[in-house]
């Protein structure tokens, strides 16, 4: 995992493959508990049985889960401990390009995208692929932002 101390150290990493995340399995009991937050209990996430008919052979995890995945995936590749106050600020462009099956495995690739002034300090913009193990697809591809109050 790399360490960010400094936002020097993070305005040097723009343009850089920082790395990608272990192997996660996405499980049905994961799919069930975000379907319970949620309140998004669509058959295609969380009726096994009928799902195996369906557009997929199988459910499949929800395109927010798998984005709600993106930070724990990213703390597996990098940490900033920069001074000051970490915040999401929010997402610049989010695509899932492929369905996620239950049962596979995931892993988040990230890249530090660019590095802004702004008032109250630097917004990061990172973009993080959710490649799926032995998929030519990934699962989502996102674009998210950070601010690093000073």
């Amino acid at each position: 995992m790399r360490v960010f101390t400094t936002l020097d150290e993070v305005a040097e990493a723009v343009g850089q493959d920082l790395g990608a995340s272990d192997w996660v399995t996405i499980d049905q009991d994961r799919v069930n508990r975000f379907a319970d937050v949620t309140e998004d209990h669509q058959w295609i996430h969380v009726d096994v049985e009928r799902s195996q008919a369906g557009p997929f052979g199988g459910t499949i995890a929800h395109g927010y889960l798998t984005l709600s995945l993106i930070p724990w995936l990213g703390s597996m590749v990098f940490a900033l401990d920069t001074p000051g106050p970490k915040l999401n600020y929010g997402a610049n462009k989010v695509r899932f390009p492929a369905p996620l099956l239950v049962g596979k495995r995931i892993r988040g690739h990230v890249t530090f995208v660019e590095l802004n002034d702004v008032p109250l300090g630097k917004q990061l913009v990172l973009r993080t692929t959710v490649e799926i193990e032995d998929e030519a697809k990934p699962a989502c591809v996102a674009e998210s932002v950070v601010l690093l109050l000073a």
